[in-house]
């Protein structure tokens, strides 16, 4: 659904984009900046997920409690935080279980509310023992997922509780997905161990949403078990009313059916779900991944080709859901690069910036709601904080967006005879993120990539061209686009130490200076007391 905002200011309005080499090589574009927008995005709209792997075996679930970690969760707050994934389908629920007498170490959480965030924090001991054992547990967890073979772990109580504080203290909403392969005779959906789920954190007065199966359209491969989207949608009005039975629930958000791609057999099961229990949930989810991190390449990272197929797929789950539900909004409830836990040497690096930021573009710009990351941290390589707790270029990515982007997204195109099939110059504009104390209101914020192996420039036109403009220039370290540390405006993106995150400083351009882009590169661009009329 698109809103009519009148953008007067910039009606008609033309960015020229050229290259910086020899004139017979210029590239000259002309960006068409609209006169609407679109409703305002989720205010979580950039969000994470943790993958249930990460409580196959529950002591790794303390590496939640680093405060590290939750400093740098934090600053991608306000989010939605996902617990879910392929696992989260093999978990069950036993809270009669305790931690083993070597669990027992991790399981240091402060029993007063008060003191929730402040205490219970990992030792550099207790990190130093857990990095040590985690990368044979990670093998295990990839191998796991390559074979598509998985088996049933227990969660605790303890899990529960340190899931819920590392939410709250990062002040992030969990998302917790429930098991949706456990069956009756009759192949209802058995909510038994959900129900001893639900009654623990009600009596704990947690404040959690709900989502149910992950990827339902490949259950039979993952577990020899088919369930059709009708039954599904079924199974999701069951768990509907049985958190209608919880004062703390009944409101509660719901979401799903988090089905893969659109392809023909998804696309048939996401209509079915609709039809039978789309009135029950709040947003309508799926998960996108570009290619298989087991084959991809250089190449495919930096292709416009590659980046543009999401556009369609976007289109047809909003058509679905439109023709079904009217109204209903769609998430992208998990994606990232590649899957099967990304690719290594590449997902890690700064070259997974060119997909990750031209997918939040399209997203917002195409009506996409809400989209989380896979993952914040955990087994594979597409994560935003490594195992060592140290964070990745496209967590530097995503923070930039966090603090510069805002809800209002407005409709911007392009024209060129030498780029228009190529696309390989891709820029999306936004009002600036309002509660950002260096900017006001009416700014906007441009952001582009530049696919070229050559600069380019971008002119703003004439009546912007005396607006002063904040540059936020990402370019990768030493190693090039495979570098796993990136550079703001030259200075290397680095914690200031484990409770401070470095101050975000754009580098400020004499008016009317051209944006230069150099070959392979992405960066952000505020433009100050621009008093955009949609912005106001």
């Amino acid at each position: 659904m698109y809103l009519s905002i009148c953008f007067v200011f910039l009606t008609g309005a033309v960015l020229k984009i050229h290259s910086n080499i020899s004139l017979e090589n210029t590239v000259e574009l002309e960006l068409q900046l609209n006169t609407s927008a679109r409703s305002p995005l989720n205010p979580r709209f950039l969000s994470v997920t943790i993958d249930a792997s990460l409580a196959s075996e529950s002591k790794y679930i303390s590496f939640l409690r680093s405060q590290k970690l939750i400093t740098l969760t934090r600053g991608l707050s306000p989010a939605y935080l996902r617990f879910g994934g392929t696992k989260s389908d093999f978990l069950l629920f036993d809270p009669a279980t305790n931690a083993s007498v070597e669990e027992n170490l991790y399981w240091s959480l402060p029993t007063k509310q008060a003191n929730l965030c402040a205490d219970g924090r990992l030792s550099p001991f207790e990190q130093k023992k857990l990095r040590s054992q985690w990368p044979a547990m990670e093998q295990i967890i990839l191998k796991e997922a390559f074979q598509e073979k998985y088996k049933n772990s227990t969660i605790t109580k303890d899990t529960i509780d340190l899931l819920y504080r590392f939410a709250n203290c990062s002040n992030m909403h969990l998302i917790f997905g429930l098991n949706a392969l456990l069956r009756t005779a009759d192949d209802q959906w058995n909510s038994s161990n959900a129900r001893l789920l639900i009654d623990y954190c009600d009596s704990k007065k947690y404040n959690l949403s709900w989502e149910l199966g992950n990827e339902p359209n490949s259950f039979k491969k993952k577990s020899g078990l088919y369930i059709d989207g009708s039954q599904l949608g079924k199974d999701f009005i069951n768990l509907h009313n049985l958190l209608s039975k919880y004062s703390s629930y009944k409101n509660s958000g719901l979401f799903g059916p988090d089905i893969g791609q659109p392809k023909k057999h998804s696309q048939k099961m996401l209509r079915r779900f609709l039809e039978a229990g789309g009135k029950v949930i709040n947003s309508a989810t799926w998960h996108h991944y570009y290619v298989d991190g087991h084959t991809a390449s250089k190449e495919d990272f930096l292709s416009p080709t590659i980046l543009d197929t999401l556009a369609s797929e976007i289109e047809t789950v909003i058509k679905i859901v439109n023709e079904i539900v009217p109204g209903k909004s769609v998430w992208l409830g998990e994606t990232s690069s590649a899957y099967g836990g990304g690719s290594l040497g590449l997902s890690n690096t700064y070259i997974d910036g060119f997909m990750w930021l031209d997918k939040l573009g399209m997203s917002a710009k195409l009506g996409i709601d809400v989209v989380m990351r896979q993952a914040l941290f955990g087994a594979g390589s597409y994560n935003l904080v490594d195992s060592d707790f140290e964070p990745l270029p496209d967590y530097w990515l995503s923070l930039l967006f966090k603090k510069l982007v805002g809800s209002i997204v407005l409709n911007v195109s392009f024209k060129s005879s030498k780029d228009i099939g190529e696309r390989k110059i891709r820029v999306y504009l936004h009002c600036t993120n309002i509660n950002n104390p260096k900017y006001t209101v009416g700014d906007v914020t441009l952001f582009a990539i530049n696919l070229y192996d050559h600069s380019q420039q971008i002119q703003l036109p004439s009546f912007l061209s005396k607006k002063s403009v904040d540059e936020y220039l990402l370019l990768p370290g030493g190693e090039g686009i495979l570098s796993t540390t990136v550079l703001l405006n030259g200075e290397v993106l680095k914690m200031v130490d484990e409770k401070t995150l470095p101050v975000l400083h754009g580098r400020p351009l004499d008016p009317g200076s051209p944006l230069v882009l150099p070959s392979l590169s992405f960066g952000f661009y505020v433009v100050k007391n621009a008093e955009a009329t949609a912005c106001l």
